[in-house]
């Protein structure tokens, strides 16, 4: 049942993103007066479908894309046929360098807006909570925010001179401001205003100490997946974990560091269900380095509940995209720099679907957080300049913008057809690593 529910939910993941993607193109290309000759989820080869007027709109065996094929256009297929005849008004090469422009980006831009939707509507229906208070808790010895001068119950007053009231203006001014500029905090600490920098750029995405959390804190789990370590071991949503092999719990992330350490080994964890506390025993899986759970940091102090209007959940949804975009590309370069290690940073179909369904389980608002946060990755990495992806036909059309004639074609296809075979050759790696994982 477990392996039905997954595939389940990579289908529905991927038809979502890839029928929103190729409706991009084949809404754009009709606009644009051009025949679209088939309209396909999948690749091929064809398994069935239906043609209506000039279109085959079928389902393929493949189920990683789908593909829009526009008559007059040089695409995957490396079909040249048309261009021993005379350009026919309905082709793609006949129309303006503009619209077909149009055509190779709607379907980034399509994803793009299918991931501010999700964002924008998950804003919308869910309750922003405030935390009411800038009072730190603890501080981890030897933490990045320790080296940077903050200590336990340091009461936070300012960021860069702007008054600080919530918890949420904590983190995001002081993460927000730090990229790009030293960040200036004043602190109140036994009754004497204390001046703290922070250099720019000192938080990273891999430091999980830095971003400190407020006093009244505990870690609850929120979800557990189903047959996993956890499950099995008796834990349960909205436990409170109190200690993870003896090693008292002030965060999440020393939820996370003692697991991953303990891989394959059986270890203790005590929990609070109902007032009671509770210790079992769990053995984290040791390829995955993890028990199955999601957790976060809970506030049981003063808080206020804010539901954000239609306006608001809309910046507040373009942000977060903005945010997605940029954790992509920091994430690209901790791979470049070897931080991350590439075969465990880059998933395939397998990784896909397993991510589906755990987002799945942990209900809808996560669900479709991943399909935002999936449409818009795949939003960017189609985009790029590389042969065979829209931003290789894009760079194509740019040289025939700027210089006023077409592209060799000859050359065309032989880097459409390098940049095919490469991403072919790239997806296998991809697809034997998701299997040997």
């Amino acid at each position: 049942m477990t392996i039905l529910t997954t595939i389940f939910y990579f289908v529905i993941t991927i038809l979502i993103i890839v029928l929103v993607h190729e409706l991009g193109h084949f809404l754009a290309a009709k606009l644009s007066g051009m025949r679209v000759d088939r309209f396909s989820i999948g690749f091929p080869p064809r398994l069935f479908g239906k043609k209506i007027g000039d279109t085959d709109y079928c389902i393929s065996l493949l189920p990683i894309g789908g593909y829009v094929k526009i008559a007059g256009m040089i695409d995957e297929s490396m079909d040249t046929d048309f261009l021993q005849k005379e350009p026919q008004p309905w082709e793609f090469r006949s129309k303006p360098v503009k619209n077909r422009i149009f055509v190779i980006v709607a379907g980034v831009i399509m994803n793009i807006l299918l991931s501010i939707i999700i964002f924008w509507g998950i804003k919308y229906f869910q309750t922003e909570t405030l935390w009411k208070t800038t009072t730190i808790g603890v501080v981890t010895k030897g933490s990045t925010a320790e080296k940077v001068g903050f200590k336990s119950f340091d009461k936070i007053l300012s960021v860069n001179n702007k008054e600080i009231q919530t918890w949420n203006q904590v983190e995001s001014q002081i993460f927000i401001s730090q990229i790009t500029d030293n960040v200036n905090v004043k602190v109140e600490r036994n009754n004497e205003i204390v001046e703290i920098i922070i250099p720019k750029n000192t938080i990273k995405e891999t430091d999980n100490q830095f971003i400190f959390y407020p006093k009244d804190i505990t870690v609850k789990i929120l979800g557990v997946q189903k047959g996993s370590p956890a499950e099995i071991s008796g834990i349960k949503k909205d436990d409170i974990i109190k200690s993870v092999n003896n090693t008292p719990i002030n965060f999440n992330s020393e939820v996370i560091k003692i697991i991953q350490e303990n891989a394959g080994k059986e270890i203790p964890i005590v929990l609070q269900r109902d007032n009671k506390e509770i210790e079992l025993k769990v053995t984290p899986d040791k390829d995955t380095k993890m028990i199955g759970i999601q957790l976060n940091n809970f506030y049981f102090g003063p808080k206020e509940e804010r539901k954000l209007g239609i306006f608001e959940s809309f910046v507040a949804g373009i942000k977060l995209a903005v945010n997605t975009t940029y954790m992509f590309f920091k994430s690209i370069w901790y791979i470049i720099e070897g931080k991350v290690e590439f075969s465990k940073a880059i998933g395939g179909p397998i990784k896909i679907a397993e991510l589906a369904s755990q987002s799945a389980d942990l209900g809808a608002y996560s669900f479709f957080s991943f399909i935002g946060m999936l449409s818009l990755t795949l939003a960017i990495i189609n985009i790029l300049p590389f042969p065979a992806l829209d931003g290789g036909h894009l760079v194509f059309l740019i040289y025939e913008g700027i210089f006023k004639k077409e592209f060799p074609v000859k050359a065309r296809l032989i880097l459409q057809q390098v940049g095919f075979y490469l991403l072919l050759i790239f997806m296998i790696f991809v697809i034997y690593k998701d299997i040997f994982r």
